[in-house]
């Protein structure tokens, strides 16, 4: 069904509710990264500039439906004045009388109106009506630019959207729907994908999917364990899913039907004891000993492959990124990706550690397109139903 754009709103000196995604990382009670709030500045401006009154709902951190201080959006209202060079007005609550009179005093065309953080109320994820009604504040028009919650069914995404007849997209969801799409329908070929991260439960769907539309698959970190296993090879003490190695066969199987490029680790950084050393895959990890990162030999044959993408999505790290002996790997990718870019190809790239990597090189503009949702660009591309973009569907 269609979404109504920014730009198809009648938004003119009105009072816009508007969903963001401002969870960002404090540190010291100040914004340590501001990059998401700056990823909606566009859609804040346009309101302004077209008279209305933008009244921000967002959530950060996780609360519980709990009030507490070290997950309020103070800190991020202060730097969204900065970074807009307007006022914005914080109000300490997003319900009750406290909201109702700034909204009074607050000016259209020129301030922001910032609500406390919705999910200090427990209404906000069970999706309750009920407190979703509390947050209309009498708003005429609905926009949701916070894609990084678009797969939550909370209330300031989903039930609240039924209480607008005029609803829509901000301009940030809107060019991430393009850019996805683009990745789902017409990919430019080789079409490559990197997958890391801990889990192939958490990534099960979009790997069946990015099987059907990906020319090669290339798999890294923990997760790259439960594969291995499952052809047979000693992992040693690494981490897997026991569970989901029938999962994995599936997977391998189907790319072989498939004809398509599924690349696993063929050498491991491992480590035990503080001891840290490469084995390859088919001699076997020992036992006791952990994989961490993928080896030399498999940083050499991913960035060779990625060499010939036209277009490419890396999601997730290769190793255990955190620690800077197991970064290597991921440093490999980030690296190609970039490089790959720069000869032309389209490279998306979607979660907070991905992107951390490339912001740790100084490559994170070197991209196409860095992604500000995790979880909503894994659904999207799995083709799972998005219950933010549901409930912004025109009849």
């Amino acid at each position: 069904m269609p979404l109504r754009s920014l730009g198809e709103l009648p938004i003119a000196s009105a009072r816009v509710l508007v969903r963001l995604d401002l969870n960002v990382p404090l540190r010291e009670g100040a914004v340590a990264d501001d990059s998401r709030i700056r990823a909606v500045l566009p859609t804040l401006e346009a309101l302004l500039n077209a008279g209305a009154l933008p009244i921000v709902l967002s959530h950060l951190g996780r609360p519980k439906g709990q009030v507490r201080p070290e997950y309020s959006l103070a800190p991020v209202a202060q730097r969204l004045a900065v970074l807009l060079d307007r006022p914005v007005l914080f109000v300490p609550d997003c319900i009750g009388e406290a909201v109702s009179a700034a909204l009074q005093r607050a000016q259209p065309g020129k301030e922001v109106v910032v609500l406390e953080n919705v999910r200090f109320y427990p209404g906000e994820e069970a999706n309750d009506k009920e407190f979703a009604a509390q947050l209309r504040h009498g708003a005429q028009v609905y926009i949701n630019d916070a894609f990084g919650v678009l797969h939550r069914a909370h209330a300031s995404v989903a039930a609240i959207a039924d209480l607008f007849e005029w609803k829509g997209i901000g301009l940030l969801v809107e060019r991430e729907l393009a850019v996805l799409e683009r990745l789902r329908s017409a990919p430019e070929r080789p079409y490559v994908a990197v997958i890391g991260g801990a889990k192939v439960s958490d990534k099960l769907d979009l790997l069946s999917a990015l099987l059907e539309r990906c020319d090669a698959l290339l798999l890294g970190g923990a997760m790259a364990f439960t594969f291995l296993r499952a052809q047979g090879h000693a992992i040693g003490s690494s981490v897997y899913e026991p569970e989901l190695e029938p999962a994995a066969q599936a997977i391998l199987q189907r790319a072989q039907a498939l004809g398509k490029q599924l690349l696993l680790p063929n050498d491991v950084l491992i480590a035990a004891n503080g001891d840290t050393r490469v084995c390859t895959v088919e001699e076997g990890i020992p036992e006791g000993w952990i994989g961490y990162d993928i080896g030399p030999a498999t940083e050499r044959r991913f960035a060779e492959l990625l060499h010939t993408a036209r277009t490419i999505f890396w999601n997730g790290p290769m190793g255990k990124y955190e620690e800077e002996r197991f970064r290597s790997g991921t440093a490999a990718v980030a690296h190609a990706v970039a490089r790959a870019t720069q000869r032309g190809a389209f490279t998306v790239v979607g979660g907070g550690d991905s992107i951390a990597a490339l912001q740790a090189l100084g490559a994170d503009t070197a991209v196409s397109h860095c992604s500000t949702g995790g979880g909503a660009t894994l659904a999207y591309l799995a083709g799972k139903p998005l219950p933010g973009l549901r409930a912004l569907e025109q009849s």
